[in-house]
């Protein structure tokens, strides 16, 4: 999954970057509001965390710009904790949720997670396919009810298309979601992390759809 994180302050960006990452999300990250909305606009984000006090363009206008030009990626807007009218014009503006600073890194997650799930009608925190299964709230895979191990990038390929179960997903659609923007990407590296995967997990679980994609579904 793809974040795009939004905070002038530059300690509080910098921690909070290494902590998504940490959590297994790439990350890109702006400090303005014009780079924000330029972002926004151009590159495909599974979520989005934005400041509303933002220098050259105020978030809550940002916010507003993307939601009038279409764009549909759920946001969660980080306000003081005593401004309640700024939680009421950011949902107002078509924000997903807010979240109070100072607030605790677990909260964010959590919410995050739960932004992600609803944006793909997703309600459970546990998906399944199969016998293969995806806990959100720790990020463990099972198979079988066994723990399934898996590298960084195997296990980021394996919970986007968990979030879209049946869904045909495209090479380009996964390296777009898999790697932030400054990242080497390589759409034929997707080629080779989902060989990686057919070794771990049943036969048929992942298919290719000839001349466009991948797909996620219960084998027979």
């Amino acid at each position: 999954m793809r974040l795009l994180l939004v905070e002038d302050e530059p300690t509080l960006r910098r921690q909070l970057q290494a902590g998504l990452e940490d959590a297994g999300y790439a990350v890109d990250a702006a400090d303005n509001g014009r780079e924000a909305q330029h972002l926004g606009e151009t590159e495909p984000f599974d979520a989005v965390v934005l400041d509303l006090g933002l220098p050259v363009i105020d978030g809550l206008s940002v916010l507003k710009r993307w939601r009038d030009a279409g764009h549909r990626m759920p946001v969660l807007i980080l306000t003081a904790r005593d401004s309640w009218h700024e939680k009421v014009a950011g949902i107002d503006a078509g924000a997903d949720d807010y979240l109070a600073k100072p607030f605790h890194m677990e909260e964010l997650l959590a919410r995050l997670r739960a932004l992600i799930r609803r944006a793909q009608g997703i309600a459970s925190p546990l998906l399944q396919c199969g016998a293969l299964s995806l806990d959100t709230r720790s990020g463990r895979f099972t198979l079988d009810g066994q723990t399934l191990s898996l590298t960084s990038l195997e296990h980021r390929l394996l919970a986007y298309l968990m979030h879209r179960p049946g869904a045909i997903v495209s090479r380009t659609e996964l390296t777009e979601h898999l790697y932030a923007q400054d990242f080497d990407r390589d759409s034929n590296t997707i080629e080779v992390f989902v060989g990686r995967l057919r070794k771990k997990l049943p036969p048929g679980l992942i298919e290719t759809v000839r001349g466009m994609g991948y797909r996620l579904a219960a084998a027979p």
